[in-house]
């Protein structure tokens, strides 16, 4: 007999929790059964009972040993939907948000700022597609009084997908660019991937919190007739919050004005990178928006201190490092060089990893990357991986010298070549796709 959602929901809240993983059960939790490419979990259903499962969730008869086996037509199907069930029930504003670069960041803004008011539950580190996502949504209990969802997407539908489990209330685009261009078939399929998120909200009258300084996100909101929009940017009209760098050595610190209110303040924060001042002010803007003092948005910014390996500033004995190695794109790279070009330091070097998933685009778009790197005013570049290395060899050298840069096939390589070549007392920007494991490096500085 299939289980039902209604009754797998009444079960849900005799056994809040949600296990997935069998080295990691949770006593009195509902055990999920998901496939994997090389797993199918079905076959661990019994030791998950075992460990400590009140219940298994599967999809294959075959493994239904008792009562505690809960038969479903599909797993994952399952938990997405007892998802969407469980979404319904809650009456809490939720913040859903997408975007190409600093998603998480932002989330985590915006959830601390928040939560120097409201009880709030957030997206944990970046598990924001499909599976992380319903996981995230069976977190939120009746106690929490706001959510804050980042959403990932790879493809078009994604976040739609993403939108109907999670159902937001409000949301924020942080920004359209080339990433995952193999996925969804280039850059205007990145903005109509991207873009679900606003037609969601325009289907369900949410609010959108929009940028007003980002051309292609404005078009976007226009073509799409969005009614509920705050806005923010770095003037005054229009926007319900503006701000500007007014120092990055490397440290942001900046002025923002809550121009309902005209009153300024200067906030010092834990994140470099001029680019992290859109993500900022859009957390600025959800606490003004939702009426939290200017006290309780200055503490949120204040004390969000960046973590795995995103804008995250690394002293060591003789260098200052800026580690942002936990993914990269075209346009996530771009903003990175440009910011150290603009910082404060005697000595500069780029430390630049391959770009994953751009499909045809890759030759041109390492190519381009490597171009913006020799424009950039610093004293050092290093390119690590193979189409670093092969757009180098290929390419027209323009102005620059041949001895300003150096290519590593491998990390490996980087490692040993960094070991012959030492560098010290220098401000070094270490960046790639999470794919090229770059935070290797790291122990050499």
């Amino acid at each position: 007999m299939i289980t039902t959602t209604e009754h797998l929901y009444q079960l849900f809240l005799q056994h809040p929790s949600i296990s997935t993983d069998t080295r990691k059960i949770t006593p009195g939790s509902l055990f999920f059964a998901l496939k994997g490419d090389k797993f199918d979990a079905n076959t661990f259903a019994q030791q998950a009972i075992e460990a400590g499962a009140a219940y298994a969730v599967i999809d294959n008869p075959a493994y239904q040993l008792g009562e505690k086996y809960l038969l479903v037509d599909d797993v994952l199907s399952a938990l997405q939907e007892l998802a969407r069930h469980h979404r319904r029930q809650l009456n809490i504003p939720v913040v859903g948000l997408t975007g190409t670069n600093g998603k998480t960041t932002t989330k985590e803004l915006i959830n601390s700022v928040l939560s120097h008011h409201f009880k709030t539950q957030a997206t944990q580190g970046n598990l924001n597609n499909h599976i992380g996502v319903p996981l995230t949504i069976l977190t939120i209990d009746k106690t929490h009084q706001a959510a804050v969802i980042e959403m990932g997407a790879n493809h078009q539908k994604e976040i739609e997908l993403l939108c109907s489990i999670s159902q937001p209330s409000h949301g924020l685009i942080t920004n359209v660019g080339k990433a995952h261009l193999e996925g969804f078939g280039g850059v205007e399929g990145v903005k109509k991937g991207k873009g679900e998120l606003y037609d969601y909200l325009k289907q369900s009258t949410g609010v959108a919190f929009v940028n007003g300084d980002n051309a292609t996100l404005m078009e976007m909101k226009d073509a799409r007739h969005l009614s509920n929009v705050v806005l923010y940017g770095t003037s005054a009209n229009g926007n319900l919050v503006s701000g500007k760098i007014i120092d990055n050595s490397p440290l942001l610190t900046l002025e923002w004005t809550n121009n309902s209110s005209a009153k300024s303040h200067t906030v010092k924060t834990q994140l470099t990178g001029a680019y992290n001042l859109d993500n900022i002010l859009a957390a600025i803007c959800i606490g003004v928006y939702f009426k939290l003092s200017d006290e309780e948005i200055n503490k949120g910014i204040e004390s969000y201190q960046p973590k795995n390996n995103r804008s995250q500033i690394v002293q060591t004995a003789s260098n200052t490092l800026i580690c942002d190695y936990y993914n990269a794109n075209p346009s996530s790279m771009f903003v990175a060089i440009e910011n150290i070009g603009k910082l404060t330091a005697s000595r500069k070097v780029l430390i630049l990893g391959d770009m994953f998933e751009m499909g045809d685009e890759a030759a041109a778009e390492h190519e381009a990357v490597i171009k913006k790197a020799m424009e950039t005013p610093v004293d050092e570049r290093i390119f690590v991986g193979k189409e670093f290395q092969k757009a180098g060899l290929t390419m027209d050298h323009g102005p620059w010298t041949m001895d300003s840069k150096i290519f590593y096939p491998t990390a490996e390589d980087a490692i040993a070549g960094l070991k012959a070549n030492p560098i010290k007392n220098s401000t070094v920007l270490i960046k790639g796709s999470r794919g090229m494991a770059l935070e290797r490096l790291v122990e050499l500085f």
